[in-house]
């Protein structure tokens, strides 16, 4: 499955009463969405057909977050899809995180793109490769070692890979308040620089098929319309055996991939 096949069946099993979106270049995602959306990008060059309510902002993230909230243009709704595609550095994405979350209610969702490189090339600060993840895939380990509140889900799509997010809390300051820390650990001295085998050969990621096909996506949107009570979302997911939806897509892996446009 390629990212924007994953994204555009989350707008789909979702619905969505909103959308944001960080780095929107050309966009080709930011057209999946049909409810109102915020696409933040300093430098976009859209061609793609957009649809509906659609505010472009060129501003970094950095500048939109520090003058704007989302949930303004919203209605007072919290984000509840967003699709963090931006600058390709890992105390850039983290940030993202940290501005998005801050405007999410538990039942929202983030997903990360470019989060599984395929090599120790494709992963440099400094890009010298056509395809180019940049270090953003330290986030996800941030996430689980400091948030084990949240649900960090590695997701083997084509090509880079992606990350979906579960249960957000626009109350935690955790990441926020160590994030000069957390920042210095993460950029690294050398670079190309390491990239763990469990990220480049994808041990860890889910397939996303069956990802898709998880009974509790129906709680989250019916915990989200308030035809369930607060924590159900939580609970079915601490229900959820892992392990078989990482068996499927390490089997994916032998089939050939081919992307229907």
């Amino acid at each position: 499955m390629e990212r924007h096949e994953l994204l555009a069946a989350l707008h789909t099993q979702l619905r969505p009463r909103n959308y944001l979106e960080i780095g929107i270049d050309t966009g080709v995602s930011l057209a999946l969405s049909r409810v109102p959306s915020i696409g933040i990008d300093p430098a976009f060059t859209v061609t793609a057909e957009l649809n509906g309510d659609v505010q472009l902002v060129r501003a970094t993230s950095d500048d939109y977050f520090r003058q704007n909230a989302p949930t303004d243009r919203f209605g007072g709704d919290p984000v509840d899809l967003a699709f963090i595609d931006g600058m390709h550095l890992a105390e850039y994405a983290l940030r993202d995180y940290i501005y998005v979350e801050a405007y999410t209610a538990r039942t929202s969702v983030v997903v990360f793109d470019d989060m599984l490189p395929r090599d120790v090339s494709e992963a440099a600060r400094d890009r010298h490769t056509i395809g180019w993840t940049g270090d953003v895939f330290k986030v996800t380990h941030v996430l689980q070692q400091l948030r084990p509140d949240l649900v960090v889900l590695e997701v083997d799509t084509q090509p880079t890979g992606t990350v979906v997010v579960l249960l957000p809390d626009a109350r935690s300051t955790l990441l926020a308040e160590h994030y000069t820390a957390i920042e210095a650990a993460m950029v690294a001295d050398v670079d190309p620089q390491d990239v763990p085998e469990h990220v480049r050969l994808r041990t860890r990621a889910v397939d996303p098929r069956g990802l898709l096909e998880c009974a509790w996506w129906d709680t989250l949107v019916a915990e989200r319309e308030g035809r369930l009570p607060a924590g159900s979302l939580a609970a079915d997911l601490a229900q959820q055996d892992w392990t078989t939806l990482r068996q499927n897509a390490r089997a994916a892996e032998r089939q050939p991939f081919a992307f229907q446009r």
